[in-house]
């Protein structure tokens, strides 16, 4: 019982819930994890269920964490039984015990999204299509949408409608054919070939079924089919499969989501008894009914009313600003107001938006004024040269049919060995069916190989041998010494640490490779072997929200899409305009646009206790100047929710004057529009007085630069700034 007494009714309903599907609708912040967490607890001390009888599954290694991290709590050692971790970590661990049995080696290799794009472009260079004409990354990204759908290389060909489809199979038939070449697999082929092996192994099927008693999922609403298809293979015998999602947070179809997949699990699983999770923890009653506001116009999902017992709190600011870099320095004040008033610190402050590019504005303006603050989604630790460098040849030893691995190293440090050398590695290994490595080592002992060889200079081929050996050394070592000893055995025979203190940012990227290295003293109590597996395991499989620091004290900078799962007491979503979120590429699709809001809906709903939706009269992105109007996401708030003043006291737009209710576009614009000319005396609301230097028509507007006393120039559009002529000369000579 004392699982349940933390519980509230709904929350001991889905723990206590056990026999046969069970869908639980989980709203933001009402304690879903602790929902799945004291439902592991509750069916191995309460039901007697063994612990490696349940599996729990998530989508970030985080979650999986902060899962695994609470049943230690509540279950002691019991806790190491169970199967917890995402999608891909689950797959990949019975992929490495099963995957013989579809023809895959337990070393494989699981490529990240830079050494699926190398490899695209590699595939798109034999097949001698131009990647100016065919983007790698669309090719790229079709294929992930074929794979996530369970369509094969063989089978695509009954889905090709167009010309560019017919060039994606040509492309997906060789890219599969250079994977299984280099023994490797992609995010995509770790959910589809596990699926395909039970397809096709009913026995090894029958194994896991009977081995998982008790399935539970979170976030359902992101599967794609792929997963949807293996937990409906897992939980076929016992049917006990426990799903928690929302259809509002569903914002991944771009990842091949679908979200058919929460909505339609009743139709599949007639007998599923739902529960809803409705009651927030989180956030103020305001925020959630703005949130409510928000989302409520979606006809994608299933209705449910949020509410809380935390008060009302502040109305809700909305922000406006003449510029992305006025918004940006709009931010920064208010963070500095908060963390004198409130006693919070940097680090419960975060700023959202929908697309990296928008983190610009706001990076110059932070180092401008010294707030510190932590950028996600930048070059994260394991996608650095350096450090992909040094993975790189420890993903050689440990599977030396690496095609990609190898072209990244065998010339890092400088060897002399060039694209010319790798492309007669490459037609020698085509020809001949084999890996670049099998090529290089037949050049390199001096063995016949052919013209290819003939036309390699004695120098050439003395290198190739010696990357050879170096390789061979390397693989011994691997065999014998700890892990970090082999990390250190790299960095000696390599030169690397000479090589990379040789460049101009030296001394950084060598304490980049020592951070590397104490990562890899976690793994010396492993096995060789075993760590090298499990290292390289990590490190495919890491995330940009994975490596997030929490505990420093700097403001956060994150995309909408990657904020999904955090929470901060401060939360600023700058860009609230139509073409920015919503984004314009929704505009002519509703289904797209209901993304759009849920988009928006997740923002909101990562506040605790302050929330500030910001837009700009104009913004510079993109090579291109846009006026665009306010967000429709902001016309669908109450009023009443919003803040009569703006973010000063003398705010240069007060919010109460905004009408949102009209049109879109002249919802910002005064009824009564001024018609200025060059030498016009103004007064700005916030700016105070100016006289007008320039103007420009723009549509049926004025584009008005203009000089203010205190603030300086000033660019404006005159109907959206409250200005008004005055007779008064200026003295700008002080």
């Amino acid at each position: 019982m004392d699982i349940l007494a933390a519980l509230n009714l709904a929350q001991r309903e889905a723990v206590e819930s056990i026999e046969g599907p069970v869908l639980i609708l989980a709203g933001p912040g009402s304690g879903k994890t602790r929902v799945i967490t004291h439902r592991v607890a509750y069916l191995v001390k309460v039901c007697g269920v063994a612990p490696h009888h349940i599996m729990a599954v998530t989508f970030t290694n985080k979650a999986a964490r902060e899962m695994k991290e609470r049943l230690e709590q509540l279950l002691g050692q019991m806790a190491a039984a169970l199967t917890l971790g995402t999608f891909h970590a689950i797959c990949a661990r019975i992929l490495r015990h099963e995957g013989g049995a579809v023809g895959l080696e337990s070393n494989f290799v699981i490529y990240d999204d830079d050494d699926q794009l190398r490899l695209m472009k590699q595939t798109m260079e034999e097949l001698n299509l131009d990647a100016k004409q065919y983007a790698p990354q669309a090719i790229r990204s079709a294929i992930g949408s074929a794979k996530s759908r369970l369509i094969s290389p063989e089978n695509y060909g009954q889905w090709v409608g167009s010309y560019f489809e017919e060039i994606v199979q040509r492309v997906y038939q060789r890219y599969e054919q250079l994977l299984r070449q280099g023994v490797a697999v992609d995010f995509d082929d770790l959910l589809m070939r596990t699926v395909q092996l039970f397809r096709d192994h009913p026995k090894i099927l029958h194994r896991y079924q009977s081995k998982y008693v008790h399935i539970l999922v979170d976030e359902f609403q992101d599967t794609n089919i792929a997963q949807y298809e293996l937990m409906k293979q897992l939980a076929g015998k016992y049917r006990n499969l426990c799903v928690v999602g929302d259809p509002d947070q569903s914002i991944y179809s771009w990842r091949f989501a679908d979200l058919r997949n929460i909505l339609s699990f009743e139709k599949d699983y007639p007998e599923a008894k739902v529960v809803f999770l409705e009651q927030n923890y989180r956030s103020t009653r305001t925020i959630l009914e703005v949130a409510s506001d928000v989302i409520s116009t979606n006809v994608l999902r299933k209705p449910k009313k949020l509410w809380t017992e935390n008060e009302d709190g502040a109305p809700i600011m909305v922000i406006e600003s003449y510029s992305a870099e006025e918004e940006a320095q709009s931010v920064a004040n208010e963070i500095e107001k908060l963390i004198g008033q409130e006693q919070i610190s940097l680090k419960d402050c975060a700023v959202m938006y929908r697309v990296n590019a928008q983190s610009r504005a706001l990076e110059e303006t932070f180092l401008r004024y010294g707030v510190p603050y932590k950028l996600v989604g930048g070059t994260r630790f394991y996608q650095r040269q350096e450090i992909k460098d040094i993975v790189a040849y420890l993903r050689l030893i440990h599977n030396p049919q690496d095609n990609i691995s190898l072209t990244r190293i065998i010339n890092v440090p400088g060897r002399g060995i060039g694209q010319k050398t790798i492309s007669l590695l490459r037609s020698w290994a085509r020809d001949h069916d084999t890996s670049l490595f099998e090529a290089l080592k037949q050049m390199g002992r001096n063995v016949t190989a052919g013209e290819a060889k003939q036309s390699l200079s004695a120098r050439i081929v003395q290198a190739l041998a010696g990357f050879d050996a170096l390789m061979i050394k390397l693989t011994n070592q691997s065999c014998e010494s700890s892990f970090s000893g082999l990390l250190d055995e790299i960095l000696e025979r390599t030169g690397y640490r000479a090589f990379i203190l040789g460049k101009d940012d030296g001394e950084e990227r060598w304490e980049n490779v020592m951070e590397l290295r104490s990562v890899a003293s976690e793994y010396d109590a492993l096995a060789p072997e075993e760590a090298l597996t499990a290292f390289l395991e990590k490190v495919s499989l890491v995330s940009d929200i994975d490596e997030l620091d929490e505990k420093a004290d700097a403001v956060t900078l994150i995309t909408l899409h990657q904020a999904k799962g955090l929470e901060f007491a401060a939360v600023f979503i700058v860009g609230m305009e139509e073409g920015m979120l919503p984004h314009r590429k929704s505009f002519d699709d509703p289904e797209q646009m209901e993304e759009e809001r849920r988009l928006c809906y997740v923002g909101i709903t990562r506040a605790r206790k302050h929330l500030y939706l910001l837009r700009t009269y104009r913004r510079n992105l993109f090579g291109g100047s846009t006026a665009n109007p306010p967000s429709r996401f902001l016309r669908d708030i109450s009023p009443h929710l919003i803040s009569p003043r703006g973010l000063w006291e003398d705010s240069p737009t007060p919010v109460a004057s905004l009408d949102f209710s009209q049109s879109l576009g002249p919802s910002l614009r005064h009824s009564s529009t001024l018609t200025l000319k060059v030498g016009d005396h103004v007064r700005h609301v916030r700016f105070g007085p100016g006289i007008v230097m320039n103007c420009s028509p723009t549509r049926d507007d004025q584009e008005l630069t203009v000089v203010f006393e205190e603030f300086g120039v000033k660019k404006l559009l005159a109907s959206l700034a409250p200005l008004e002529r005055i007779d008064k000369d200026l003295d700008f000579s002080s």
